[in-house]
């Protein structure tokens, strides 16, 4: 069955903002630590922002200070909030759900698409 379900990608220009939303599993969301990660086209993916276990967040150096990580525990989703997006920015984006203790160490939502464009 589906685990994570993304949405909120879509085309935006320079300067702009997108919100993408990850809804979760409750046996997921309240036991793997949440993030999301990106993948541009011919380049590895990486990781853009996560929730660790103990509730902290990390970035990538590259979007410290424009994108922001959220959740709300009461909907079981995650969200990443991108404002001043740039050209560099345009990958699919993936919800990642990461727990290395439990049988299944990790879950990948199915991406979806951001294009920064003039």
């Amino acid at each position: 069955q589906v685990q994570l379900v993304e949405s909120g990608g879509g085309l935006v220009q320079p300067g702009g903002s997108l919100r993408l939303s990850c809804a979760a599993s409750g046996s997921i969301f309240n036991r793997y630590a949440m993030g999301w990660y990106r993948q541009a086209p011919g380049k590895q993916r990486e990781l853009v922002a996560t929730f660790t276990r103990a509730g902290r967040t990390n970035y990538v150096d590259s979007v410290k200070g424009r994108f922001t990580i959220s959740r709300d525990n009461a909907k079981n989703t995650v969200y990443l909030q991108m404002n001043d997006l740039k050209p560099e920015d345009t990958a699919v984006y993936y919800c990642h759900a990461d727990n290395p203790l439990a049988i299944t160490a990790e879950y990948w939502g199915q991406g979806t698409q951001v294009t920064v464009s003039s």
